[in-house]
Order: C-alpha cells, then sequence, then structure tokens
C-alpha cells in the first residue's frame, strides 16, 4: 500500500552474556540494538529482569507504567523498569526509530526511584549528538573481544546514566503534574509517612473529594492512595538496601503501622518479601 509503514526492524540487534565476576561490580548490558519500529511494534510483559534506557531518535512512541500512559517523542529517554508491569511501542501513524540498551547493575532501582522514573519514565532534554554517541560506544564495546571491553562498557552505561540524571534535574517531573493536584502531590511525597486520606488531600486543594479522586486518577492513572502506597514502597526499597534497620523499623518509618500489611504491600508491589529483598540487594553488592 502506498505510503504504508514498513513493519519493524532491527539494523543493530545485539546479544551478550557477562562475565558472572562483572556482574558484581559492573553495570553490564544483556542486550542492545537499533530499531526502526513499524505500527505493529509493542512489547508487553509483568515483569522481566533489568532496566531499559530507550532513546527516540525519530517518530513517536509510548510507554505504559504505573497504569497511565506517557507519549514519547524524538530526543526523549524512556526509562523502563522492567521488573514491573509495563507496555511500549510505536505510535502508529508515526511509528519510532530507536536505540536501546537492557542493563543490570548495583543500585539501580534506587536510582530509578530517585529519578521519579518508576512513575514519570519519560525523560527530556538529552543533547541528541552525545546521546547517540553513548549508544555507539555501548555498541561497539558489546562487539569488543578486548579485555578492556567490559569496563569500557561499564563507563558508557555511566555516562548515560549521568545523561539521564542532568535531563531530569532539568526537566523535574513536577512539571507534568497538573497544576490543580501539585500541592496535594507535594504534600504526599514529602510526608509519605504520615497519615494522609482523599478528603483531606481534597481539602487542600480546594475540590471535593470524589472529584480529586477523578482528577487524580486521569492524571496519574491510579487513586491517591495507590500513589501514596507507590510512593511509601519506593522509600523501603531504599532504607531495605543502604540500611541495616529492622523491617518493622523501617515499615514505621514509611507510614505503616503494622508490618503484616507492609509486607503485604511490599510483596505486591515488588515480588519479595522485605527480607527476600534485602537478601537480593546485598547479593548484588558482594
Amino acid at each position: 500500500m502506498a505510503g504504508a509503514h514498513p513493519l519493524t526492524h532491527f539494523p543493530i540487534s545485539l546479544y551478550a552474556t557477562a562475565n558472572p565476576v562483572h556482574q558484581d561490580v559492573f553495570y553490564t548490558v544483556p542486550r542492545a540494538g537499533h530499531m526502526v519500529g513499524g505500527p505493529d511494534h509493542l512489547v508487553r510483559r509483568e515483569h522481566f529482569p533489568g532496566h531499559e534506557l530507550i532513546y527516540c531518535l525519530a517518530g513517536a512512541g509510548y510507554v505504559r507504567v504505573a497504569g497511565a500512559t506517557h507519549r514519547v517523542g524524538a530526543g526523549e529517554l524512556v526509562w523502563v523498569n522492567c521488573h514491573h508491569p509495563h507496555e511500549h511501542g510505536a505510535v502508529a501513524e508515526d511509528p519510532w526509530e530507536v536505540y536501546w540498551v537492557r542493563i543490570e547493575g548495583p543500585r539501580l532501582e534506587q536510582m530509578c526511584t530517585m529519578l521519579s522514573a518508576d512513575t514519570w519514565p519519560v525523560l527530556a532534554g538529552m543533547g541528541r549528538a552525545e546521546a547517540e554517541a553513548v549508544y555507539r560506544e555501548i555498541f561497539t564495546q558489546m562487539q569488543s573481544d578486548a579485555p578492556e571491553s567490559a569496563p569500557r562498557l561499564h563507563a558508557a552505561v555511566a555516562q548515560l546514566l549521568a545523561l539521564a540524571c542532568c535531563a531530569r534535574q532539568r526537566h523535574e517531573p513536577e512539571e507534568n503534574v497538573p497544576a490543580p493536584l501539585r500541592k496535594a502531590v507535594e504534600r504526599m511525597r514529602l510526608f509519605y509517612f504520615e497519615p494522609h486520606t482523599v478528603g483531606e488531600l481534597a481539602e487542600l486543594v480546594g475540590m471535593s473529594a470524589s472529584h480529586f479522586a477523578r482528577v487524580f486518577k486521569a492524571a496519574f492513572g491510579t487513586s491517591p492512595i495507590d500513589w501514596l502506597r507507590r510512593e511509601r514502597i519506593s522509600q523501603a526499597k531504599r532504607r531495605l538496601g543502604d540500611t541495616e534497620d529492622a523491617i518493622q523499623w523501617i515499615a514505621q518509618e514509611v507510614g505503616y503501622r503494622d508490618r503484616f500489611f507492609f509486607s503485604k504491600d511490599f510483596k505486591k508491589l515488588t515480588g519479595f518479601t522485605p527480607r527476600e529483598y534485602r537478601r537480593r540487594e546485598a547479593t548484588r553488592l558482594r
């Protein structure tokens, strides 16, 4: 058909298996490539190892995480935490072309949380030439057999993460929060450990409880209380990884009065009990 977009194809498609010794100390890249998307491009998973960093070269795509859908345009990077349900694909009328890497390594969960990428996965403001050069360096090192390829690959991934951090600092996710909701979101972000009700948050922004809940759901794809639960669990993950505090104490620090309900929520949102998550993070850092 004249004018029809071709199907998805991969000018570059790379696989690698990291040395176990390197996995303990370096960022590693099991998959990466250059994809020219067609209207058929769609990835939908409940969970998968690693984190994917997708840089849109041209066209448009979308990503769906935490119940909300975000459009992605040229020059924007998407951070997908594959450990949680996610979906991404091409916008059919203008399919995207991307460079992408799937990375594994220490502290990626914490960095993802720090950048609010679990909730706002699209990062704007990365310089195109610099971003493309880093991806090409990653592709080069993945195909190299040289002894120094592992640390060079690690360095390239670290540079990509640094670019993502800088981009987020220039374009804070609060810019994407509708103005009427900002006071409520700020309250929950700063005081996640305190009890909050929909009625109190609605009063803070001058809405009825029912209207506030509808506006919040339309903006974030989830209820205010579920959003707060995710924020609390994100804070708990950081404490479990960075401290040796008792789980009961961490539960109270992030706003749970009952350790049983904390453990239940934690497993529902992460797939691990708090103890399993702490053990897993400790193993990664050895």
